[in-house]
């Protein structure tokens, strides 16, 4: 039961993080980011947040706006998400999405080898 009370915050964060993103933050290197996901420690203590950009070149700096946005993130997310202890954030690039790319890239030269 405990493993769908976390899958259930997990969604609940990032679907709270993507609008406090999207609609409250004003620094610029943050505004196109993505959350493509959220996993909460069991003791709630610790969130990974998983993010994507648009501009690959933009990684580093948007790393930096969203560590010193952290604190006010977090703050809007106790706000917005009734739980005891609001979880540290720590937020991590998800390279998914450029692996499969690069995944994909594979294989349309093997098709066109073919």
């Amino acid at each position: 039961m405990a493993n769908i009370k976390i899958e259930r915050l997990n969604h609940t964060y990032q679907e709270v993080i993507s609008s406090i993103l999207m609609k409250e933050i004003k620094d610029k290197d943050i505004k196109f980011v993505t959350i493509t996901g959220v996993e909460v420690t069991k003791d709630y203590s610790y969130a990974k947040i998983y993010y994507t950009v648009l501009d690959e070149e933009k990684k580093e700096s948007t790393k930096k706006a969203l560590e010193k946005a952290s604190p006010f993130i977090r703050t809007k997310l106790a706000e917005k998400v009734e739980v005891r202890h609001t979880p540290e954030l720590r937020f991590i690039y998800d390279n998914s999405i450029s692996y499969g790319e690069h995944i994909d890239q594979l294989i349309r030269e093997i098709k066109e080898k073919e």
